[in-house]
């Protein structure tokens, strides 16, 4: 009977300690007021001391950490914005405690990245947050989606292009990854990449409307790499020779080329007589970015050939 009661006494003070912990980590979270700066708010920093402070319940004491989290942000920007130093930290604890909280994601990379006044302007800490939670979440093809656009806002076109791709791969994927990938592998300026993302999303896709997509950007981009590949080929005729071949002729007789090039639609390119290369019709091949006359316009809707 007396150990009985001892047992019970001790489990009643180890209750009430916990609860009076878990009381002042809640009025710890209360102190914190949205409009404040880093300097004179108070809060707990260490997730794993939150997680034995919750009692176990972590996903509630995330739940109020994401209440602050739009709170302070909603503050800030009403006020016209700010530095937003709070929201990293805010949005670290968050995710630390529910690591299945994609919301918290979701909105930490967008407000993470954008610049003042809009957002915190700190990209790297956008970057870090995401792929925390692609580590916790690897089949939401979301936040693959999002990483990609910070990547994209950075100009970093390799970096989206590989998040773009990594998220077309995981179960379910919206195919619009594929496509995406691509563009920015293309946007990059790596053609070799982009061809063959392109013609991954050409071979895979049953959709004829993105086949035809993807079948006009594998032109536009065998194109980029044939005047890139031309201009160089010219550069270095006019090195040894003094002079810029005056066609694609005179290339030919010399060696440089088996046959007059062609587009990938079968007209010859320009050679202009300061080594340019240039396309016959530009508008029948969209989304090409090399061999543009100089001053051209795309048309508004491109032409975009059926597929069978």
């Amino acid at each position: 009977m007396i150990r009985s009661r001892k047992v019970m006494v001790t489990a009643g003070l180890v209750l009430l300690l916990c609860l009076a912990g878990s009381g002042l980590l809640l009025r710890q979270v209360d102190r914190m007021r949205s409009t404040a700066t880093l300097e004179d708010v108070l809060y707990i920093s260490s997730p794993k001391l939150l997680q034995r402070f919750s009692l176990g319940y972590n996903g509630l004491m995330a739940d109020i950490y994401w209440t602050r989290v739009v709170q302070y942000y909603g503050a800030m920007h009403h006020g016209g914005g700010g530095r937003y130093e709070l929201l990293w930290p805010l949005l670290n604890i968050t995710t630390q405690l529910d690591p299945h909280l994609t919301t918290a994601y979701q909105f930490g990379g967008t407000f993470l990245s954008a610049k003042p006044p809009n957002g915190a302007g700190v990209p790297a800490k956008a970057i870090e947050l995401v792929e925390h939670g692609i580590r916790n979440n690897a089949d939401d093809w979301h936040l693959y989606y999002d990483l990609g656009f910070i990547y994209y806002d950075l100009k970093d076109y390799q970096g989206a292009a590989g998040a773009f791709e990594r998220g077309s791969r995981v179960p379910n994927a919206h195919p619009f990854l594929k496509i995406l990938a691509a563009q920015m592998a293309e946007h990059g300026g790596d053609l070799q990449t982009a061809r063959m993302l392109w013609t991954a999303t050409y071979q895979t896709t049953p959709d004829k409307n993105v086949r035809a997509n993807a079948a006009a950007h594998l032109r536009a981009v065998q194109a980029d790499i044939d005047v890139t590949q031309l201009e160089r080929l010219v550069e270095i005729y006019r090195q040894r020779t003094g002079h810029v071949p005056v066609s694609f002729g005179e290339m030919v007789s010399a060696g440089f080329l088996r046959v007059v090039p062609t587009d990938p639609l079968g007209l010859e390119y320009k050679l202009t007589s300061d080594g340019r290369i240039l396309l016959r019709d530009p508008d029948d091949l969209p989304f090409v970015e090399k061999g543009l006359p100089e001053g051209y316009v795309a048309p508004v809707a491109p032409k975009i050939r059926p597929v069978e």
